[in-house]
């Protein structure tokens, strides 16, 4: 029964490491295709080095490698903590971590390779999203035989958001990959044309609404509250955050297909709910930065606090600047444009990587038994990551902004004030400054990870026990 006794941190540890690498990977192949869209000979006419075939690399490998691995990590961990049992199958965790692993591999090799089903962030074939299918379906057994086998009664806030997290994207990610296989390495989609486009935006909107924000809010509501030592601000209002952002999500998909073929009811309807979800999201970014309340003094002294109520504030920046960008007559301007690509940044930067960061800072050191080697270079990660997301989405706002006022202008005849390469052009000096903000946030990545290396080399990794049973 000894075994019983202790929380699995072992597959928190792969995770936690591997989220640190993939991060420097997916950002570094991120900094190369800027390099290349301001300078397009760096792709050295090598096809499995052009932009068409990194770019997929990069947004996989952030979200997906990553991403998903910070999700697992702190999910694994949070359920063991607030459950009070370790985790439901040893075997069964392993298993998720190495199968995830090959999923990334599996893509690092096939996407530059140029084996693709061309479906936005849902890029790899039919082999890979089975393999995919399977590793998720280990990972619910995991977390939700874990909860199912807790010792506490009550479901802290944060499982909750990791459960709809866990559940919404298996929905999505099985019925937007259904494809008829034609060889081992291409298949075509089951849907055609129109509704090929709203099942993959119903999945690519939702990508970014649970995997990248219902699992990173499961993140915020336990490690703000730990790192602070602060309860949440407002229990209440973290359950109302959950329901209403759960059910308000999943119809926001169509606001990325306005103008297009799409029937125009269905736009307005993706449109509406996209202005709801300001609600919710503002009301969890609050409770977020609220639950400092009586403790604001440590912002100044905690470099780990700074990330993670910074990533807080970025979040209710994305979530206000996504309902607008929604709103037709603005997306008639912004659509296309690299304002898109400012807001996917200022979320998937400001909110998905720095909340990150503060988890891992957070947990590695308590994986290990030690302290933070130096919180000095934590500090200065801290700043040189936020200067690098202010001149990435400042120069794609700009860039957005004035490529859509030059693509609409019109001269008093009706032809186009300028031709498509006039726009290219005025864009390049804002793609050299978005260049320099991914430097920047690339150099923070290296700076923790040389600062978290030092921090367990030689450390033996620590296993905690679990507290008993209140009577």
């Amino acid at each position: 029964m000894a075994m019983e006794q202790t929380y699995n941190y072992r597959v928190v540890r792969q995770f936690a490491v591997v989220t640190i690498i993939w991060g420097i990977v997916g950002m570094l192949v991120g900094v190369w295709i800027a390099a290349q869209l301001a300078w397009p000979v760096l792709n050295f006419d090598i096809p499995w080095l052009t932009f068409s075939r990194l770019r997929a690399l990069h947004t996989n490998a952030v979200i997906f490698a990553f991403g998903g691995s910070a999700l697992f990590a702190t999910s694994y961990y949070v359920v063991q903590r607030t459950c009070h049992v370790r985790l439901f199958s040893d075997g069964l965790a392993a298993f998720t971590f190495w199968g995830w692993q090959l999923v990334i591999v599996a893509a690092a090799i096939t996407l530059p390779l140029g084996i693709t089903t061309t479906k936005e962030y849902a890029e790899l074939e039919w082999p890979i999203d089975v393999l995919i299918t399977v590793v998720w379906v280990a990972y619910a057994i995991v977390f939700f035989g874990t909860i199912a086998k807790r010792k506490v009664s009550h479901i802290y806030v944060a499982n909750w958001f990791f459960g709809g997290f866990i559940l919404t994207i298996a929905v999505l990610h099985v019925f937007n990959s259904l494809a008829y296989p034609v060889t081992f390495f291409k298949s075509y989609s089951i849907y055609a044309g129109v509704q090929d486009a709203m099942m993959e935006w119903w999945y690519g909107h939702n990508a970014v609404g649970f995997f990248l924000t219902a699992g990173f809010l499961g993140i915020m509501y336990y490690f703000i509250p730990k790192q602070a030592n602060r309860p949440v601000y407002s229990y209440r209002l973290s359950v109302v955050h959950f329901w209403s952002l759960i059910f308000a999500y999943i119809w926001a998909g169509p606001h990325h297909l306005h103008y297009t073929a799409l029937p125009d009811w269905t736009q307005s309807l993706g449109m509406v709910f996209s202005l709801i979800l300001l609600a919710p999201s503002w009301g969890g970014m609050i409770n977020g930065i609220m639950t400092l309340s009586g403790a604001w003094q440590k912002l100044r002294t905690d470099p780990i606090l700074k990330f993670l109520i910074v990533s807080v504030s970025f979040y209710g920046m994305s979530t206000f600047e996504g309902p607008m960008m929604s709103i037709k007559t603005v997306n008639a301007l912004s659509h296309y444009t690299d304002w898109t690509i400012g807001h996917v940044h200022s979320g998937a930067l400001g909110w998905v990587a720095m909340v990150s960061i503060g988890a891992m800072y957070y947990l590695i050191p308590r994986l290990f038994g030690r302290q933070l080697h130096s919180i000095r270079l934590a500090e200065i990660h801290f700043w040189v990551s936020t200067i690098g997301i202010v001149l990435y989405i400042s120069a794609m706002w700009i860039s957005g902004v004035m490529q859509g006022l030059m693509w609409r202008a019109v001269n008093a005849d009706g032809t186009l004030t300028y031709s498509f390469v006039e726009s290219v052009e005025a864009m390049h000096p804002f793609y050299i400054v978005r260049l320099l903000g991914g430097v920047f946030f690339l150099a923070g990545m290296v700076i923790m990870a040389y600062n978290l290396w030092i921090t367990i080399a030689g450390a033996k990794p620590i296993e905690a026990r679990i507290p008993a049973p209140a009577h």
